[in-house]
């Protein structure tokens, strides 16, 4: 115990390596231990579980074998780690589980059905073979011996790989704290190894680029990274705020503060002064003022605009598409950040509006010079000012939403060159960005909740963990809280319209909200199926493109393609469930609504593209220019279909499992 003391008080250790690689990240490292050693855990007796190693894709695990089990178990993490999801299928009667003390317990879980079925359960095991396996052929099991045969395709016996048995561990992660109150009070009878190493702050500088190119480059820039300290009266767009025909200035109270509210109102109200960002104001209106906690437990000042907002005119300004951001990406292999400080505020008010931005607080009445948070138009005005500002760049080699600027490249030297372009741009217009903020010449970025790489995008995982961790829904309100960001990734999901097809019913109010066995196990499978979901590629106008498309009775499902130097891979996923107006059981009626909701779809991407391939799994429809009796709805959309240059390719149905699954 002394010297535990002692370490404890020492200079941090090396770090700790794994197979010779430095771990840095001390929580993933644990958790990959705990991973490794919780299906392999032993008994206190000397007849250990019996474990063979199973391999599904690139997914392995220790299934147990348990002569105890009825039936056969996985659970759902590793079912999302093998990518099962799309085969799992809802049962239709519960399975009686049987427990280790006894019990029995009904599931309605999902059963994945391929030569072998399990039953998805909640279980620390990633799988259990029961039962229903070992009656099913000839598994010769010697628990004495700890054997196990399995007969091959030619009906020999193949031993297979059992894994070894291995001690329980515990691993934890506390504080320092928390150790030394543990020795002091004496609580600790036996403790292991203690490594300590510092993590980086994910709220610290951004790294140095590693490129010195890059940082002689920013040393030449470094005043476009200076705080804005001034306002700048020179900008070609300012705010406005058009109030409706018979408004009246909204009243309404000052906001109790708490001591340090108070504090901190004062020190910012001082700093605004001092920079000439506000005034002192007589005006009619006076918005009250309020506090909010940032992540980094600081207090934000927010103004409560609401009643204002309700009486002014909303300015139709666009903000872009985010999905059609990330699909001018394609190609890039370099992507800078820059994030502008205190953005807004780097925006005048007009100074004939600027009396309706007022606000009251306890020091005095106050009214803005620069455009505040808050205003319902401010984002259109923002967007308006960046667009005016990098017009010419748009879509070339700089992507613009709101305040996050992503200049893209597709080599280095020629990506030094843009970024020269645009901070040579943020210096003649006055604009400063915040540089602790700003990442530069990465080949991996987060930029709007994706993660963007030159092989493609994929979803954040702090998202899909929020998607995972997301509570059973109790209301309506739920489920559109939950669908809302679920559907923001959808084109990441295969079969999303059929998996969420029960709970996109609960989203009305006009339908009674019951979140039965059909809801609940969309929810579930909807989160295995997010987790699972595979990184996109972003679309290339230069590479060999590739639509396939299927439809019944009551859906559309396509994919669109692209072909690489190491085969084809997805852009997007599309599925839709068909209206019960187009419900239809002609195949010759089914096929081509399905290829005029895909080609309207993706229209941005096919037309004016030569010669693309369709695959359909319909083979008149690839002959649709030769029918000779059509109806006039067949006629409408192959009058729409001519616009699109393709090549119609038939594939037997078997083939056809993308599109049909979605």
């Amino acid at each position: 115990m002394a010297n535990l003391r002692s370490y404890l008080h020492t200079t941090v250790p090396a770090p700790l390596t794994d197979d010779g690689v430095a771990v840095v990240d001390l929580r993933s490292y644990l958790a990959k231990i705990d991973h490794e050693y919780a299906t392999q855990r032993c008994t206190e007796t000397d007849a250990p579980l019996l474990y063979i190693r199973i391999q599904i894709g690139k997914a392995t695990c220790s299934a147990l074998i348990d002569c105890g089990a009825s039936h056969n178990f996985m659970s759902q993490a590793f079912m999302a780690r093998a990518g099962l999801g799309p085969r799992v299928r809802r049962k239709t009667q519960p399975t009686q589980v049987t427990l280790a003390d006894g019990r029995t317990q009904k599931s309605f879980a999902p059963l994945a059905c391929k030569a072998v079925s399990f039953d998805i359960l909640d279980t620390k095991f990633d799988m259990i073979l029961g039962m229903s396996w070992l009656r099913s052929a000839d598994h010769p099991v010697n628990f004495h011996d700890r054997t196990v045969h399995i007969r091959d395709r030619n009906g020999m016996l193949v031993p297979c790989t059992v894994a070894t048995s291995h001690t329980s561990i515990a691993c934890h992660v506390v504080s320092v704290a928390r150790i030394r109150d543990a020795i002091a009070r004496n609580d600790v009878e036996e403790m292991g190894l203690v490594f300590l190493h510092a993590l980086p702050s994910s709220d610290g500088p951004a790294a140095s680029p590693p490129d010195p190119r890059i940082s002689h480059l920013l040393d030449e820039y470094r005043d476009v990274f200076e705080a804005p300290t001034a306002t700048v009266p020179d900008r070609p767009i300012r705010h406005g705020i058009t109030l409706e025909a018979g408004a009246v200035p909204p009243r309404g109270c000052i906001y109790r503060m708490s001591e340090e509210e108070l504090e901190v109102l004062r020190a910012q109200l001082d700093d605004l002064l001092d920079k000439g960002w506000i005034r002192p104001s007589c005006s009619p209106y006076g918005a009250p003022v309020l506090f909010v906690r940032k992540k980094n437990k600081d207090l934000r000042l927010c103004i409560d605009y609401r009643k204002l907002n309700a009486q002014t005119v909303k300015n139709a300004g666009p903000l872009p598409r985010i999905d059609d951001l990330l699909e001018r990406l394609g190609g890039a292999t370099y992507f800078s950040k820059l994030d502008l400080k205190s953005g807004y505020h780097q925006i005048e008010i007009q100074p004939q509006d600027r009396y309706k931005t007022a606000f009251k607080t306890r020091y005095g009445h106050f009214e803005w010079v620069v455009m505040p948070f808050g205003l319902t138009n401010a984002p259109a005005t923002f967007q308006a000012a960046m667009t005016t500002e990098f017009r010419d760049l748009l879509d070339r080699r700089v992507l613009i939403y709101l305040d996050d600027n992503l200049v893209y490249s597709r080599t280095l030297d020629e990506h030094i060159v843009h970024l020269r372009v645009v901070l040579n741009r943020l210096r003649l217009a006055k604009y400063k960005a915040n540089l602790d903020k700003c990442e530069f010449a990465k080949q991996e970025l987060e930029y709007l909740g994706h993660f963007v790489t030159p092989k493609g995008i994929r979803p954040l995982a702090d998202k899909i963990q929020a998607i995972v961790d997301w509570p059973e829904p109790r209301c309506t309100t739920d489920v559109r809280s939950f669908m809302g960001l679920a559907g923001y990734y959808q084109r990441f999901v295969e079969s999303y319209s059929k998996v969420a097809a029960p709970l996109s019913g609960l989203q009305s109010p006009k339908v009674p909200f019951e979140f039965d066995d059909a809801a609940r196990g969309a929810f579930t499978t909807l989160k295995a199926a997010m987790q699972a979901a595979p990184a996109l590629r972003i679309h290339d106008p230069t590479l060999p493109t590739q639509v396939t498309t299927d439809a019944s009775g009551y859906g559309i499902g396509a994919v669109l393609e692209q072909c690489h130097e190491d085969g084809w891979h997805p852009v997007e996923y599309f599925s839709q469930k068909v209206p019960l107006v187009n419900t239809l059981n002609d195949a010759r009626k089914k096929e081509p609504l399905a290829s005029v909701t895909v080609l309207k779809r993706w229209r941005h991407f096919l037309l004016g593209r030569r010669r693309f391939k369709w695959n359909t799994d319909n083979n008149p429809l690839t002959f649709y220019k030769t029918q000779d009796t059509v109806t006039s709805t067949i006629v409408r959309w192959m009058y729409y279909i001519d616009q699109f240059d393709f090549d119609p390719c038939h594939i037997p149905g078997p083939a056809n499992r993308a599109a049909d699954a979605l």
